[in-house]
């Protein structure tokens, strides 16, 4: 079999090293991948993003199916397009995938169907929604209601920066359409999880818990970033809190969509908040796979992912078993200089070890020019550390982190630290 993955972050290059690792495939083409997928000779970068090319790219080298990472490809309708080729394509339709491309429409319909989340009101004009806030008080947390590649959320501690952040997206346009209409909503106590499962319009299947660090600094400081590294699994998803994730949140969002016509299909990331007293809301909903959550946990997956995707498509995923591996998954970010603002691009890497049974490195925003690995982008690197414990894949993460080196690397020190936390409080409870 031939496979193609769409997209060209740690996301994809985890997904492709997954599915390479299926004896039934020949090859998985990556578009347009980066300098790791470059490196793998089971991987082969297509420097094609149209989706039509992507399209007429699959009929002529007789590709079995295709996995779309990203988010944008999926809010432009390339599962749409596909699927009216009659092609094999694992993913949301445009129309499932405002879930993630609309902040109002995934509010509204989760009002609509009573899945537990914060209280929230929209808005376009820049003067009522100033006057809400007003009202309301900080904390408080404004979003951009479309698309803005991780930055469209700020998470306000004082009124002040809930003005300034309204006025940045209302009034001054910074993020463009994405920001034309805001979401203003509650902001929520707690410890917040990611939960990911894969659905084929009517069958879900759970994929393992994780847990995501958004803030570049240690300790949860500093600003929000696409994400600074995760861990599977994330013990606060205990058995109980998954069944009722299932039951009160997953479950109602697939059946809802079914109900007002929309069949959705491929992966559906709840992100989630969990009190302190283990009640889940849900936060944000995004139509694929998490990055940096899916390296750790492709890294536990056993199996041949290939098959369980193809019954996915095929609308089977009721037979389809997953098999995990019992350690811990850690990964940690390694990023460019200014990132999240303005990351350099071109410096160059070198260091990165040799893959084992317990520590693999994905790429994510680098390039291989004529023999070179640069940087080019935010997030560079994705090193994941395998271990029978969450410290002890934090030993074998940054053992590997110290051995790689470019100019104006920055990462986080402390990856796991809350579930670290809860072991030692649970041990002194």
């Amino acid at each position: 079999m031939k496979l193609l993955v769409v997209g060209s972050g740690g996301r994809e290059h985890a997904l492709a090293w997954k599915l390479a690792q299926s004896p039934r495939v020949q090859i998985v083409y990556v578009a347009p991948g980066n300098g790791g997928t470059a490196q793998d000779e089971r991987l082969r970068n297509i420097d094609i993003t149209d989706p039509a090319a992507l399209a007429d790219f699959v009929e002529a080298e007789h590709v079995s199916l295709t996995v779309v990472g990203p988010e944008a490809p999926l809010a432009a309708g390339i599962v749409n397009l596909f699927r009216s080729r009659g092609l094999k394509i694992f993913g949301p339709t445009k129309e499932a995938a405002q879930l993630e491309s609309s902040k109002d429409f995934a509010k509204a319909f989760m009002k609509r169907h009573h899945i537990p989340t914060a209280e929230y009101e929209t808005f376009t004009d820049a003067a009522a929604a100033h006057a809400y806030l007003d009202a309301k008080g900080a904390p408080i947390v404004i979003k951009a209601d479309g698309l803005a590649a991780g930055k469209g959320v700020v998470v306000a501690t004082s009124l002040e920066e809930a003005h300034a952040a309204v006025d940045s997206m209302l009034a001054d346009n910074k993020l463009g359409d994405a920001g034309a209409r805001v979401v203003i909503e509650e902001f929520l106590e707690g410890e917040e999880a990611s939960f990911i499962v894969m659905v084929d319009g009517k069958h879900v299947l759970a994929l393992a818990s994780s847990q995501d660090h958004k803030r570049l600094l240690d300790g949860d400081r500093g600003p929000n970033t696409g994400g600074m590294g995760a861990y599977s699994p994330a013990p606060i998803v205990t058995p109980q809190l998954h069944a009722r994730v299932m039951r009160e949140i997953i479950l109602p969002t697939v059946r809802g969509m079914e109900s007002e016509g929309i069949r959705y299909t491929g992966f559906l990331y709840a992100g989630l908040m969990i009190d302190a007293h283990g009640n889940p809301k849900t936060l944000e909903f995004n139509c694929r796979m998490g990055d940096p959550e899916t390296q750790p946990i492709m890294a536990r997956l056993k199996g041949d992912f290939s098959k369980v995707v193809e019954l996915a498509i095929a609308g089977t995923l009721d037979g389809a078993e997953l098999e995990w591996d019992r350690r811990t998954a850690l990964g940690v970010v390694l990023a460019a200089h200014n990132y999240p603002e303005t990351p350099r691009k071109g410096d160059r890497i070198s260091g990165i070890p040799a893959e084992t049974a317990s520590a693999v490195t994905f790429h994510a925003g680098t390039t291989l020019a004529e023999g070179k690995l640069t940087t080019n982008g935010g997030r560079v690197l994705c090193v994941v550390g395998l271990s029978d414990s969450v410290r002890g894949a934090q030993s074998v993460v940054y053992d590997t982190v110290n051995q790689i080196s470019f100019d104006g690397m920055q990462y986080r020190r402390d990856i796991g630290y809350r579930a670290v936390n809860r072991k030692q409080a649970d041990r002194h409870g």
